[in-house]
């Protein structure tokens, strides 16, 4: 494959999964307790070229580049008064214990409500854990005392889907909880446009390349080839 061929399109897959994880994003741009991800790239490192002939360094070329992780910005947002009893957000570090079918896993999304049973449960209809381990009743007012909830600390916290989180339970201090809350996305719109605007460019500069070399291969193949000396 020529050279030219194989940089222009690892650099159109790496936009591509950039452009996924800015979607995702957006589309996130209003889930309490959501956080944003950055997707960060990297080369596979440079080739030097030399003359052929005199062996004289011309100078380095990249060869391809690829997404070298996806990173979560975990830092809390500021919370928002909803009124709604079974809305939490915690004010500071950790997040909220609930058990699924997958074991034990954490949110910071605090948008809870009540199942058939009167225990308190996410959306998905997982039970939230309390400060004991087990589920948390809702009170015949339809209220719960935020200091019932299990918060926790997470070493290696990462994204398992539903605005779900795994990880280890650890150490240090956790924020307080407040009631009749929910915590802002961390997803912002405008600079996920803006990235947007700039991966979709990128990727458009990709496909010039390979059309451009593509034509330029159609030409030698078609046309040097039927020149008479």
């Amino acid at each position: 494959m020529d050279r030219g061929l194989y940089i222009a399109a690892s650099g159109m897959l790496a936009e591509q999964v950039r452009q996924e994880q800015i979607a995702n994003d957006l589309s996130n741009a209003s889930t309490p307790g959501y956080k944003a991800d950055r997707t960060a790239q990297r080369d596979f490192g440079e080739m030097m070229l030399a003359n052929g002939v005199t062996g004289q360094v011309i100078g380095p070329q990249g060869t391809a580049v690829q997404v070298d992780v996806v990173q979560t910005d975990w830092t809390p947002m500021p919370a928002r008064e909803t009124g709604e009893p079974l809305d939490f957000a915690i004010t500071g570090e950790g997040f909220f214990a609930v058990q699924t079918d997958r074991g034990a896993r954490y949110t910071r999304n605090g948008q809870f409500t009540v199942s058939p049973q009167g225990i308190l449960v996410t959306p998905q209809g997982d039970p939230v854990l309390g400060r004991g381990g087990g589920p948390v009743q809702v009170g015949a007012d339809g209220r719960v005392d935020p200091r019932q909830l299990q918060v926790v600390n997470l070493n290696g916290p990462r994204k398992d889907g539903d605005s779900l989180v795994a990880g280890n339970p650890g150490g240090g201090p956790v924020g307080q909880v407040r009631a009749g809350a929910l915590e802002g996305s961390g997803a912002d719109p405008a600079r996920s446009m803006v990235d947007m605007i700039a991966s979709m460019r990128a990727f458009e500069a990709g496909q010039r390349v390979i059309t451009t070399i593509d034509e330029t291969l159609g030409k030698a193949a078609n046309q040097v080839g039927n020149l008479s000396g």
